[in-house]
């Protein structure tokens, strides 16, 4: 027990530090700014990267491996499971099919089976001339990016392509993408193709049947989140954490390790949830994502998106390939799809004065702003973009097993890291918020 003048004394002390902690957060006082530092960056990509890792291809032992580290970094931070998941993985199917038997018939006539493909959605087709099929022509004179075009749009119709025998290398190239099965996420919806190398550009009838064997399989994205103020407000920041896997040996060296596609990317989003974290509780409430089987077709992206609603996502940053310096100079950023809102100018704001830049995406051609997980969300109406830094047009390492972290440019990767951190804090703090995607404008 303490006697009377000592717990006067002990009462009066709480009050003097009550008010001097009052007198702080009246001042504007903060907790100091956490830092996003190398080390702990070169640990994370170092990890995602490893040999023992295999290029976590998506359905590989590998890619779990990899998405229970991510879980550890995520657990560790002290972020929360997205309100109604069980922990962090979010595990869900994905239905692998194989084609068992097909047959084409064009104007009456059977075409031979290597003169054929399929990208099936469904255990089995049955197209007929009076169907709501889309046929597409793909002539001599037509740019050969349309039939992969055709391939890999899955929405829509069904879709039956001819294709000119002037295509036949390129024809030949689809086939052997469609060599192994197709996925889908729901065999009761999407767009199956049938690519048919043909002369024949005028049909007065078609049949064309395909049936499928099944496989189920299950995939793994990995979400934490930061639950804020404004709890039907979110902050989306996602990377996906697979790659190629296994490939054809160079120079001794079979294992894609994906460093900068997308360990790089992958360990942003987890930097960014430790800094985010360190900060305090956000306005908004902050989603972080690793998303599976992007380079398969971005199942993880297309799943994700049917969990959430997407009306309540004020912004998608999806981080992709950053360890290297953009062609643009050192410290900048290049956006994806930088015209369709005002995010580019949002995120530039704050670092306005600083050598840090947000620009537009420099390889249009290349159709990136489609080719990643942001699209999905886009096609819901999110601002949602791809960030990235390396520069396409010239990387000797893109898809090759000399994608390894000793290519990478570590000091950027940090810098660019915190380019982001710093650039989405008008989002974050409900200052700013970006327009809308017209999904229309899409198409």
């Amino acid at each position: 027990m303490l006697s009377g003048s000592a717990a006067a004394e002990r009462r009066f002390r709480t009050i003097l530090l009550i008010l001097g902690l009052a007198t702080l957060e009246a001042a504007g006082c903060r907790r100091p700014e956490p830092e996003i530092d190398r080390p702990s960056v070169e640990r994370i990509i170092s990890a995602l990267s490893a040999d023992d890792m295999q290029g976590r291809r998506a359905l590989t032992p590998a890619a779990e491996r990899a998405a229970r580290f991510i879980r550890g970094e995520f657990e560790s931070i002290g972020l929360e499971p997205l309100t109604g998941a069980q922990g962090y993985l979010q595990r869900f199917p994905v239905y692998a099919l194989s084609v068992a038997s097909s047959r084409v018939l064009l104007n009456g006539r059977q075409l031979p089976a290597e003169r054929t493909a399929f990208s099936l959605s469904t255990s089995s087709v049955h197209w007929a001339t009076d169907d709501a099929v889309d046929v597409v022509v793909i002539a001599a004179g037509d740019s050969p990016r349309q039939i992969f075009s055709a391939v890999f749009t899955r929405r829509g119709s069904n879709r039956l392509v001819l294709i000119s025998p002037e295509h036949e290398s390129v024809f030949e190239r689809a086939k052997g993408f469609l060599a192994g099965p197709s996925r889908t996420l729901d065999l009761e919806g999407g767009a199956s193709v049938a690519l048919v190398l043909t002369g024949d550009t005028i049909l007065t009838s078609y049949e064309v049947e395909a049936t499928a064997s099944v496989e189920e399989q299950e995939l793994i994205n990995v979400v934490g989140a930061i639950p804020g103020k404004r709890r039907d407000e979110a902050v989306l920041f996602s990377a996906h954490y697979d790659h190629i896997g296994i490939r054809d040996p160079v120079d001794g060296d079979s294992i894609a390790n994906g460093a900068n596609d997308n360990a790089s990317g992958t360990t942003a989003v987890i930097e960014l949830a430790r800094y985010f974290k360190a900060k305090g509780k956000p306005t908004r409430t902050l989603v972080f994502v690793a998303f599976a089987a992007e380079e398969m077709g971005g199942y993880g992206s297309q799943y994700f998106s049917k969990q959430v609603d997407a009306d309540e996502i004020v912004a998608m940053f999806n981080i992709e390939m950053i360890g290297k310096a953009a062609a643009q100079g050192p410290n900048t950023v290049w956006i994806t799809g930088f015209d369709l809102t005002d995010v580019g100018a949002i995120l530039q704001q704050p670092v306005e004065g600083t050598e840090y830049r947000f620009v537009a995406d420099p390889y249009p051609e290349q159709n990136l702003f489609f080719r990643s997980d942001n699209a999905v969300f886009a096609r819901l109406g999110v601002p949602a973009h791809s960030l990235s830094t390396t520069s396409l047009d010239l990387d000797p390492d893109y898809h090759q097993v000399s994608d390894e972290v000793e290519t990478l440019d570590l000091d950027h990767l940090t810098k660019v890291i915190r380019a982001i951190a710093k650039a989405a804090s008008a989002i974050v703090s409900g200052a700013a918020t970006p327009a809308r995607i017209d999904p229309a404008g899409l198409e």
